[in-house]
């Protein structure tokens, strides 16, 4: 039994925070699917969550806790893109470049970084893509609360949005929406 309650209506998670482990993320409704949907595919899900569990570690080894994701994998979406997400941090070592260099001492590809310069094409995509898209087919961004800084979605008045705001609400039509909130399990 899955501790996500179905998608609603629309086709997304109830609005709320839903805290997981990778354990339960696994066994729940974003992986396993819902019953009523043949086609789900649980192995390229399973296969975002492996690659989600990498990046999240190494965001743990540095000691960053608070990750949130959600995207078109926490819809109900047989065969979503990606995993979208952010974690909260504090603006010195995000500014000076320190903590994109320790996280680019963990992960083999050196994946990371979100300098605009750094995105390239794929085939198929409208969107250039940043480095971690391209090796994980995820996206994590840096959120420091509190310094008002938006996050290129804007909301239905054409406000740009922070990341827990624009995160909590559909793209396609603005509308509130759940997002998971992964649980810290130690050093990986």
């Amino acid at each position: 039994m899955s501790i996500l309650p179905p998608f609603n209506d629309d086709g997304l998670l109830p609005p709320a925070d839903y805290e997981l482990t990778f354990a339960e993320l696994r066994s729940s409704l974003l992986v396993v699917g819902p019953p009523s949907s043949p086609s789900w595919d649980r192995d390229w899900r399973e296969r975002l969550i492996d690659n989600l569990e990498v990046l999240t570690g190494q965001l743990w080894k540095v000691g960053i806790r608070n990750i949130f994701v959600d995207g078109s994998f926490a819809e109900d979406k047989d065969h979503p893109n990606d995993i979208d997400g952010y974690f909260t941090w504090g603006l010195p070592e995000l500014s000076s470049g320190e903590l994109v260099r320790r996280l680019n001492l963990l992960d083999p590809y050196k994946v990371w970084t979100w300098d605009p310069a750094s995105r390239k094409s794929h085939r198929g995509y409208p969107k250039k893509q940043l480095p971690m898209w391209h090796h994980y087919r995820v996206e994590l961004y840096p959120h420091v609360p509190g310094l008002g800084i938006g996050c290129g979605i804007v909301d239905r008045h054409g406000h740009e949005l922070e990341f827990p705001s624009a995160f909590r609400q559909s793209r396609r039509d603005g509308k509130p929406r759940g997002i998971v909130s992964i649980k810290y399990g130690g050093q990986q």
